[in-house]
């Protein structure tokens, strides 16, 4: 059963909220009862939220042509190397 009642909120506070909510795809109602039954439970309970998935690799095959998996120096070779590339950009 649903029963109506009238909360006071500072208005910044209730625009991020309705802001929150429209990203969300749901109702300002919503966010306050999730947010309420946090606070009453002492976050046990985890909040709905969107499910993040990993990023897909659109690679279509395994390592670069030449490179040796089973040969660890050489991979680290190849790994500093990537690091010194990328460090020489940004200086």
């Amino acid at each position: 059963m649903y029963q109506r009642t009238t909360v006071r909120l500072p208005k910044g506070l209730l625009d991020r909220a309705k802001r929150k909510a429209a990203a969300e795809g749901r109702t300002l109602t919503s966010l306050i009862e999730d947010g309420l039954r946090l606070m009453v439970t002492g976050g046990k309970k985890a909040a709905k939220s969107k499910r993040v998935l990993p990023p897909i690799s659109k690679a279509t095959s395994g390592p670069m042509p030449g490179i040796d998996l089973t040969d660890l120096s050489a991979l680290q070779e190849i790994e500093d190397l990537d690091h010194v590339e990328r460090t020489r950009r940004f200086k």
